[in-house]
């Protein structure tokens, strides 16, 4: 009866063309439609009215939509592999989990269709680790976000990364607002989160440099900040030095099932055979579940776009700063100003939907969106200190959820999907369930204990550019190659560098370096620094000058040598894969 009037409901409210199903106790729909937004009306319409999820097949009349991007890469090198454990997808959930799972004396092993780690939506955010606030009361968002929250004071020191908890102020511009702080509070209470209302002058002592047209503020103490990128890659590394195996430019393209469980995962590097699968596949979660079977959601990716500024106006923000709204659409926080960990002021992100997974272009309409509603809540900033832009697709389900369980269905499956924000904050507690769901499914197969020299510590890259004076010159005197300044703009030293392309996870690309120490994320955006950068991979790696790449696969720098310009470099030997 719930079909039909589900069905009922969606012809008359989006189009007379879309056909109701059930599978995995979840809705299916189906049919045509003009536009993308019917789509996306459609699936929001139907979920949680009693099913599961939803999966919606609905198509777009003449609309054409890439399929994933592959890797081109054909060789043998997984063919027949045998891992307790497979973890699809290298983003920050997928490294978390290995790094949790790693506790274990058993064989993991984590692909992931790019050429590095964090390469998509992990390292397309703004690194805020939100405090709870928002999320729904009772939901897998709220749960995880607070857990992961308080998890972070640990971790960050665990894994040697930096973590901001300077707080978030919420401000708003009209004193009706202040009306609302029972609703607030009581909101806050629900899901632990620690909130005070403060007046104009309390909230100038923590960001001196707000608009005048504030009235007040709310603070969240918990929130805090880190730098995505480095702390996915912080987890893989910790995750690799305790014995996971990364396969990279690795995706899967099929997976053979017998009597509910997997038996083996095809990819373009051959058959994997694993006991447990996880699926931390970001924005193709529902397509891998399809693989094995088992949608019973799908992803909608939503779009956001950010903006960094010049570290030169750094000092004009200490914490996070969002306004308040009461109007506010229900797929974003709204957004806001953000003092990354780096120095830089980060504003954004908006919010909107579309059909497109690896569309991370940009628009003028966007950025100035993002710019005439954040720019000036603090004085001093201006369009000229824009430095940079971008953008990320956050991997939406309908239900608007994660979802972290046990395939019903499969037998060896374990889903972290939809994981949109707060993600970064919930990561490490996700891991902690995942880590658990795993090795209650592998005690089915095989016997299953702790290791007794399991290392939860990682030390990161010495941030020359940050150490004190005594202390930088003792490394110089130890390692000239740290006193080589090779990116002007960050300050960032060859021995930095050297360090990334030699490390745990091994950097190659031009946007592995950066990702790791920074080096062309200033003004001129490598405009100086990436020939020299191209230079030590050389040397480092034996890599010829024409196969380095900005972010892997065919993104190659350099088209062809040019009057003898590319010599054979004396390189101090070839790096392994791992």
């Amino acid at each position: 009866m719930k079909l039909k009037k589900i069905e009922s409901l969606l012809r008359k409210k989006v189009s007379k063309n879309i056909v109701c199903g059930e599978f995995h106790s979840s809705i299916v729909l189906e049919g045509e439609v003009e536009k993308w937004d019917e789509v996306v009306r459609a699936g929001k319409l139907a979920a949680n009215k009693g099913y599961k999820g939803v999966v919606n097949k609905i198509k777009v009349r003449d609309l054409e939509i890439p399929k994933m991007k592959s890797p081109l890469i054909r060789d043998g090198t997984l063919e027949g592999k045998k891992f307790d454990i497979l973890i699809i997808g290298g983003g920050i959930i997928g490294s978390s989990i290995a790094r949790e799972i790693s506790k274990w004396d058993i064989s993991i092993a984590l692909i992931d269709k790019e050429e590095d780690v964090g390469t998509h939506n992990s390292s397309r955010n703004d690194g805020v680790v939100h405090p709870g606030i928002v999320p729904s009361p009772g939901s897998k968002k709220a749960f995880y976000n607070v857990r992961g929250n308080e998890m972070y004071t640990r971790i960050s020191k665990e894994l040697d990364i930096e973590f901001n908890r300077k707080g978030s102020l919420v401000l708003y511009n009209s004193s009706f607002l202040k009306m609302l702080k029972p609703l607030i509070k009581s909101r806050a209470k629900k899901n632990g989160v620690e909130v005070h209302y403060l007046n104009v002058r309390q909230a100038k002592k923590i960001e001196p440099n707000i608009t005048d047209e504030v009235k007040g503020a709310f603070f969240l103490p918990g929130a805090g900040v880190l730098s995505p990128y480095k702390a996915t890659i912080a987890y893989a590394e910790n995750a690799a030095q305790n014995d996971v195996k990364f396969f990279f430019e690795t995706v899967v393209q099929l997976m053979e099932l017998k009597n509910g469980k997997i038996i083996f995962v095809s990819t373009n590097r051959g058959k994997i055979y694993p006991k447990v699968v996880i699926n931390a596949t970001g924005n193709f979660a529902d397509e891998v579940a399809n693989m094995a079977g088992d949608q019973f959601f799908t992803i909608h990716p939503r779009k956001g776009e950010e903006v960094i500024l010049d570290k030169k106006k750094g000092w004009l923000l200490n914490s996070i700063v969002s306004k308040f709204t009461i109007v506010r659409p229900s797929n974003t926080k709204g957004g806001g100003l953000i003092k990354t960990v780096d120095g830089n002021i980060l504003i954004g992100p908006n919010a909107y939907e579309q059909p497109y997974k690896e569309d991370y272009t940009t628009t003028s309409s966007g950025i100035d969106e993002v710019l005439n509603k954040h720019l000036h809540t603090i004085k001093g900033l201006s369009g000229s200190d824009v430095i940079a832009y971008f953008a990320g697709t956050r991997a939406a389900t309908y239900e608007e959820d994660f979802i972290v369980e046990k395939s019903e269905y499969v037998q060896n499956l374990i889903y972290a999907a939809g994981i949109q924000s707060p993600g970064i904050a919930s990561a490490p507690a996700i891991a902690e369930d995942v880590e658990k769901m795993a090795v209650e499914i592998l005690r089915n197969y095989t016997s299953v204990k702790k290791k007794s020299n399991w290392n939860p510590k990682r030390r990161g890259i010495p941030a020359v550019n940050s150490l004190p004076y005594k202390e930088r010159k003792r490394l110089i005197t130890q390692n000239p190659d740290y006193g080589v300044i090779i990116c002007r703009c960050e300050e960032i030293s060859k021995g930095e560098i050297i360090d990334a392309i030699h490390s745990p996870i091994i950097a190659k690309s031009l946007d592995s370096i950066k990702r790791r120490v920074r080096a062309g994320m200033g003004r001129c955006q490598g405009g100086f620094c990436a020939p020299l950068v191209m230079k030590i991979i050389c040397e480092e790696s034996g890599m010829n000058m024409l196969k380095i790449s900005k972010k892997g696969g065919e993104s190659y720098i350099l088209r062809e040598e040019t009057k003898n310009s590319l010599k054979r470099v004396k390189t101090r030997g070839k790096l392994g894969e791992r």
